[in-house]
């Protein structure tokens, strides 16, 4: 009888993700099932290994359906800090469209500056949304994917 683990997903908070594309050829070349999970029907690349998840509207119903269904060993992509923690409790992989990996290391300041920049933008100290999504983003991402993706593996 052999121990063997389930293989991996990814799972995506797909609503507002710049790298949907790039998570399908990632996901393929690795035979990876992708769930994009969205509160609306979304057009997306042709796979079989694409699983399109469409949950009801409301705050919070995407990222809940991913915390509820994420298992160890699997992969969220997902600019929401909050869903990034409950993922890495449940022992699974974190990362964020920009190619920032969210760690057990690193989570606890995310989110600590997250509230901090609420705080301020609530007082009017700061304004708008961070920085403009990049070309150095996108290929950070598929680096970073890439290093979470093979680092998993080999820990199975």
């Amino acid at each position: 009888m052999t121990n063997q683990q389930p293989p991996m997903s990814l799972y995506v908070d797909a609503d507002a993700c710049p790298v949907k594309s790039e998570i399908v050829r990632v996901g393929e070349r690795h035979g990876l099932v992708m769930h994009m999970v969205s509160n609306s029907w979304m057009r997306l690349d042709d796979s079989d290994l694409v699983r399109r998840v469409v949950v009801d509207q409301g705050a919070d119903v995407a990222d809940d359906w991913i915390a509820e269904q994420i298992a160890p060993g699997d992969i969220a992509i997902t600019a929401d800090i909050p869903l990034a923690a409950r993922c890495l409790e449940k022992g699974a992989g974190a990362i964020g469209p920009n190619g920032k990996p969210f760690t057990v290391d690193n989570i606890g300041m995310a989110l600590a500056m997250r509230e901090l920049n609420s705080d301020l933008r609530d007082s009017g100290a700061i304004s708008g949304a961070g920085p403009q999504f990049s070309a150095k983003d996108r290929t950070r991402f598929l680096n970073n994917l890439e290093n979470m993706i093979q680092k998993i593996k080999r820990g199975r």
